[in-house]
C-alpha cells in the first residue's frame, strides 16, 4: 500500500512539471485556473514556481511512500510523516467532498473525483502505516 502510495504521488509529481508545457489548460483542467491567474496578475511566473513547489512536495510524499515500504533509503520521521500524509490527503479528500456536496454544482464532477483520489491515496498511507507499524512491534 505505501508503495503504491509512494508511485502515485512520483506520478502526481511528474504530472505537474510535464503540465507545465500546457500549463492554462492543466490549471482549467484542475480546477485553479481562476486562482493561477490572480497569482499572475502579481507576477507572471507565481503560477509556474508555485507548481513547481507543489511537484516537489508529492515528490516528497512519494519518497516517504517508497521509504516506508523499504524501497528507498529510510528519511528520518518516517512513522510520523507517514501518517501525516495520510491526515493531508484524507482532510483534504473528505473536506472537499463534503463541501462540494453541499453546494451542488453541475460543474463539480471533477472535484469529486479529485477528493476521492485524495482518500483512496490518504487510505494507502494510513492503511499501510498501521501494517507496516503494526507488523514491526511500532518501530
Amino acid at each position: 500500500m505505501l508503495k503504491l502510495g509512494g508511485y502515485i504521488n512520483i506520478l502526481i509529481a511528474a504530472a505537474h512539471i510535464i503540465g507545465l508545457l500546457w500549463a492554462d489548460k492543466m490549471f482549467e483542467v484542475t480546477g485553479v485556473g481562476n486562482e493561477m491567474t490572480k497569482l499572475a496578475q502579481t507576477h507572471s511566473s507565481l503560477p509556474y514556481l508555485l507548481t513547481l513547489f507543489v511537484s516537489v512536495v508529492f515528490f516528497i510524499f512519494g519518497l516517504y511512500g517508497l521509504s516506508a515500504s523499504n524501497k528507498y533509503r529510510e528519511l528520518p520521521f518516517l512513522k510520523p510523516v507517514v501518517f501525516l500524509i495520510a491526515g493531508i490527503y484524507l482532510l483534504r479528500g473528505i473536506g472537499e467532498l463534503i463541501f462540494d456536496l453541499e453546494k451542488q454544482q453541475a460543474n463539480q464532477f471533477w472535484e469529486i473525483i479529485y477528493s476521492l483520489i485524495a482518500v483512496f491515496i490518504g487510505l494507502l498511507f494510513f492503511i499501510g502505516g498501521l501494517k507496516k507499524w503494526k507488523i514491526n512491534g511500532g518501530k
